[in-house]
Parts: structure tokens; C-alpha cells; sequence
């Protein structure tokens, strides 16, 4: 579950009007929810408020039933993949999906554990010795979801995860993305500028406009 309340922020300096303006909206346990909005609106801030990557002007954020707007990252229960995917350009696939388990001290043979399984899921098991550079659109998106799915998250945060690949690939990753959703159960945030995503992926339909988000169910 994610629940924001009268979430406020505004960019640095002075006179700046707020970018978000009193965000409020819930997205009910192991959902799938696709946000929109104009380029510059602040769907990347938000997500970025929502995994504690920023903080608030004001506001609460909420995630299962435990308020986080204090806590750091780690300890927030959310898996965040960025735009991109953004890797380490020096470490392996297989130091990619073990990075967030390494910085939490979890015992090496769990580590490996994990991230064999999490490779597994998203289809890179093979890759797991290579490199970003030698990766193409498509894999470099599925390593960046195992990354953030071997923490065993409950909320799942994308912020444009399809835009760099070709119509095939994002075809894949959207089955991709259903499967994982429904087998792990993960409340999920969505943020696309692609009506075809939207309407492929999304139960619930989030728009950001005005610095207020306002949200509509697609299930019956």
C-alpha cells in the first residue's frame, strides 16, 4: 500500500512556486498504478519523495501502514528503478543485483542465493559476468528490476522503465511486469509518458497536473 497526504514540495529558491502542491492519493496493497504527466511536472520528484531519495517540504508519506517520511531509503521496504536503469558501469550484472543485499550485511551464500533467483525471474541468469556497456536496452532494464526486486520489496517504484527499448522489447517487459506483480504480490507506481503502457499495465490511472495528482480506478 502507498498513501500520500498533503505532500508539498518546491525547488530551490527564491519565490519558486511549488511543483507539488498539496499531493494526496492511496494506492491500495499489490496494485498496479501508472502515473502521468507533462515533462517537468514532477513525476520523478515524487517517486524520488516517495523512496526518501528527497525530502518534502511538508507532507506524510505512507507505506504499508507504517509512516516513512522520516526514514532513509534502506529501510522503507520500496524496490526504485530509475530512469535507465542507471547501473554501475564498472560492476557486473552480478554485483548489480547484489549491491542493495551487500549494503544491508547480509551473509555472502544468501547473496548469491538471491540474486540467482532474482536473475532467474527477469531472464538474466546467463548475463550475470557481464558488463552494462555489453548489454542491450532491453537487459539493461531487467537487470535494474532484479536489482531492486532481490531486496523482497512490497512497493515497486518505475520511473519511465520503458522508454529506451523498441516496441518488441517493451512488449516483453510488460508481460515482464505483469508476472511480477502477480506472482510477488508488490504494490506497484508506474510513471510513463506512454498511453499504450498506461492502458496495458495500469488499474489504477494516476494523472499529475497542477501540482495535484488525481486518480481514477480501471477495474470493475
Amino acid at each position: 500500500m502507498i498513501r500520500l497526504e498533503n505532500i508539498v514540495w518546491t525547488p530551490p529558491g527564491k519565490g519558486r512556486a511549488p511543483v507539488l502542491d498539496g499531493v494526496s492519493f492511496g494506492i491500495p496493497s499489490a496494485s498496479y498504478a501508472v502515473l502521468m504527466g507533462r515533462t517537468g511536472s514532477g513525476k520523478t520528484t515524487l517517486l524520488e519523495i516517495l523512496c526518501g531519495l528527497r525530502a518534502p517540504g511538508s507532507g506524510a508519506v505512507w507505506i504499508d501502514d507504517r509512516e516513512v517520511t522520516a526514514l532513509p531509503p534502506g529501510e522503507r521496504g520500496i524496490g526504485y528503478v530509475p530512469q535507465d536503469g542507471a547501473l554501475f558501469p564498472t560492476l557486473t550484472v552480478r554485483q548489480q543485483i547484489g549491491f542493495g543485499l551487500r549494503m544491508r550485511g547480509i551473509p555472502p551464500a544468501e547473496i548469491e542465493s538471491r540474486l540467482l533467483e532474482a536473475a532467474g525471474s527477469v531472464g538474466v541468469s546467463a548475463l550475470l559476468d557481464r558488463l552494462p556497456p555489453g548489454l542491450s536496452g532491453g537487459e539493461r532494464q531487467r537487470v535494474a528490476l532484479a536489482r531492486a526486486l532481490v531486496v523482497k520489496p512490497s512497493v515497486l517504484l518505475l520511473d519511465e522503465p520503458l522508454a529506451s527499448v523498441d516496441e518488441e522489447t517493451q512488449d516483453d517487459l510488460m508481460e515482464l511486469l505483469r508476472r511480477t506483480r502477480r506472482e510477488h504480490g508488490i504494490t506497484v507506481l508506474h510513471v510513463t509518458h506512454s498511453r499504450r503502457e498506461a492502458e496495458g499495465l495500469g488499474e489504477w490511472q494516476l494523472r499529475l497536473e497542477g501540482g495535484r495528482v488525481h486518480a481514477s480506478s480501471t477495474t470493475t
